[in-house]
């Protein structure tokens, strides 16, 4: 199974099971389908499918064998991770009050409009959003059933169950984390590194290996080294992205340019500048903490931008990234990863962290 091909197949996966739901969910009717339909587009449009790719290269390194009887099974499971991510992205949307995702509207915003559309009563902001949250539930309901029917075998699940169970808990901690820290403004660089740990990097990267591994049964030894890479490279993949959302281009990321610093975000990258700013630039920290959370326009955004970067702040996101991936290297270099997996482990972590959207 070539590595180029993975996220085909991956969707390809995510196809089957959304029909082996078709018949039950017509059968509750009343437009049913058509909200189904909606969250399987969201599923299916794109997405670099980072969670099952990791996932199934934890499986490889840990002796997988992409040829054999239980590969289609683990691809089952591994792809589940992308249910996993659509409902916490249709959730995180609705939080950051987010209107695009990957160029589309986002989910709350589409059924706001069909709301509008149909002339219903009530609020449409408000049935968009109670819109989104179920269909959220529900992709992270089928995400659990996309495991429990892979076709893993009863040794396979009982390794795996702990870990994903984990998995889940460990991402909505992280997303609690992210909301109490923009109401609280805990500005610390400490408490932004912990939502990074547990909102992105344990279910982006480290758990996905350790789920690879579980399932082939890799000894303690090695889940422990892909901890430590996942880890290290799931903080540096959301120092990237923290660095995406002020700096990077619309017309790449999907989402509007700015965002991040619009919705209030937390992120290492404002931790450093405004640390930066309390010691040298008071004028600059008062200017950044006005800004976080503000509708700005696109000429205050470019003022920020400049802030972030005469700050340093901009410089030392970078080396952060660099220092998380030579530590995640010295931990895959060392383990008893199977060579293909430490080659495929070390192009993924380089797509992760110099990726442009």
């Amino acid at each position: 199974m070539p590595a180029l091909s993975l996220p085909g197949l991956v969707e390809d996966t995510l196809r089957e099971f959304f029909a082996t739901r078709a018949e039950l969910v017509d059968s509750v009717g009343g437009g049913y389908r058509e909200a189904v339909a909606t969250l399987q587009s969201f599923v299916l449009r794109g997405g670099k499918r980072v969670r099952p790719s990791f996932a199934w290269t934890g499986w490889l390194g840990a002796g997988g064998d992409p040829a054999g009887p239980d590969s289609q099974a683990v691809l089952r499971a591994c792809s589940a991770l992308e249910l996993v991510q659509a409902g916490a992205l249709v959730h995180d949307d609705i939080i950051d009050a987010s209107t695009t995702r990957r160029g589309f509207p986002t989910v709350h915003v589409e059924f706001a409009a069909r709301h509008r559309g149909a002339g219903w009563h009530g609020a449409p902001e408000q049935f968009g959003e109670a819109a989104a949250i179920l269909l959220g539930d529900l992709a992270l309901v089928w995400a659990d059933d996309m495991v429990r029917e892979s076709g893993l075998s009863a040794e396979q699940l009982a390794r795996v169950t702990p870990v994903w169970s984990a998995m889940r808990t460990e991402v909505l901690g992280g997303q609690y984390l992210d909301i109490v820290g923009e109401v609280a403004s805990d500005e610390t660089v400490e408490a932004a590194t912990r939502v990074n740990r547990y909102k992105t990097a344990a279910y982006t990267i480290e758990r996905p290996l350790h789920i690879g591994a579980a399932i082939a049964g890799a000894d303690d030894e090695l889940i422990a080294a892909y901890r430590r890479f996942g880890t290290d490279i799931g903080l540096a993949f959301q120092l990237r992205d923290d660095l995406l959302g002020v700096f990077g281009d619309p017309a790449v990321t999907g989402k509007p340019s700015g965002d991040d610093l619009r919705a209030g975000k937390r992120t290492v990258l404002l931790a450093l500048a405004l640390e930066s700013a309390d010691a040298t630039d008071p004028a600059a920290g008062r200017a950044l903490r006005d800004a976080i959370g503000a509708d700005l326009t696109e000429d205050e955004v470019e003022r920020i931008r400049g802030l972030l970067v005469d700050l340093g702040a901009v410089d030392l996101v970078e080396q952060r990234i660099t220092a998380l991936t030579d530590s995640a290297f010295e931990a895959l270099d060392s383990s008893a990863a199977t060579d293909e997996g430490k080659e495929r482990l070390r192009a993924s972590a380089y797509a992760a962290t110099r990726r442009t959207a």
